[in-house]
């Protein structure tokens, strides 16, 4: 709906929509923002960008780093973000499937949605195996990560339409992660069609040294995919083939099976 529309409608508050403008102009390639910063991006003059960051300061949707004098987002963004994937359908179905495929590999489970050029982690199911701790990373249920250097990110992206998946790979900032990471768009545009081709997207330690992943789609009943899972496994557990071809079956199987419980209504977030 176009912007005068929308004004036009009683209902609506521009104030409501600046307020969430600003907290949607952090991500995670930005984390910390000053007041000029804002103001620019968003077009409001500096002591208009001021005041709706001091309001979200007070509310602690943002606070205030003490060195650089800049702003990240705040305590109660998160608690709003952990609520809304607590309540989410995908998630609460998954969870059951996504624990079985981890006790039957012995490996580490997620499940990511897309956010922006991120992979955003809603779900994991964690391996005690040994090893496992070595590629860990700290994740947690509300981690992000580049998308283009993970097996997560790859199928996501793949499964954009076509001008989205072009805009995608014209925002993402290229570097050097682990010692096989695509840090060329024509590279990763060209792997994206491989994914989609095969179903499965693979990622030889691009992310990090050590690190392999596999990962497939999650489609609602539309046949959108609206999000992956992926086993996370050390490269001295499994060699990247019998990575591939003994546990690939059984990923696959997994994410057909979630996608078979979801529900029309469920969409990408």
């Amino acid at each position: 709906m176009a912007t005068a529309a929308r004004n036009s409608d009683s209902g609506y508050s521009q104030s409501l929509e600046r307020g969430l403008a600003v907290l949607s102009a952090f991500g995670s390639g930005r984390p910390l923002l000053g007041v000029s910063d804002l103001a620019r991006e968003l077009g409001l003059s500096r002591s208009t960008a001021h005041r709706y960051i001091a309001t979200l300061a007070s509310l602690r949707y943002l606070q205030q780093d003490a060195m650089t004098r800049k702003y990240r987002l705040g305590p109660r963004v998160l608690d709003l973000g952990f609520s809304a994937m607590n309540s989410m359908e995908l998630r609460e179905i998954s969870v059951p499937h996504l624990q079985e495929l981890s006790d039957a590999t012995g490996y580490t489970v997620n499940m990511g949605v897309l956010e922006g050029v991120d992979v955003l982690y809603i779900e994991r199911s964690r391996s005690s195996r040994q090893g496992q701790r070595e590629i860990d990373l700290n994740l947690h249920v509300g981690s992000r990560l580049p998308a283009y250097c993970t097996s997560l990110g790859k199928v996501l992206l793949a499964y954009l339409p076509g001008e989205e998946q072009r805009e995608a790979l014209r925002r993402i900032e290229y570097m050097q992660r682990g010692p096989n990471t695509i840090t060329n768009g024509a590279e990763l545009a060209r792997e994206l069609e491989r994914v989609r081709m095969s179903g499965m997207a693979v990622s030889n330690e691009e992310l990090a040294y050590g690190l392999r992943s596999i990962a497939a789609p999650v489609h609602a009943q539309t046949g959108e995919v609206v999000a992956a899972i992926n086993l996370a496994v050390h490269r001295s557990m499994v060699s990247l083939e019998d990575l591939v071809a003994n546990l690939g079956p059984t990923l696959q199987r997994t994410a057909r099976e979630i996608s078979d419980h979801l529900g029309v209504g469920q969409v990408r977030r």
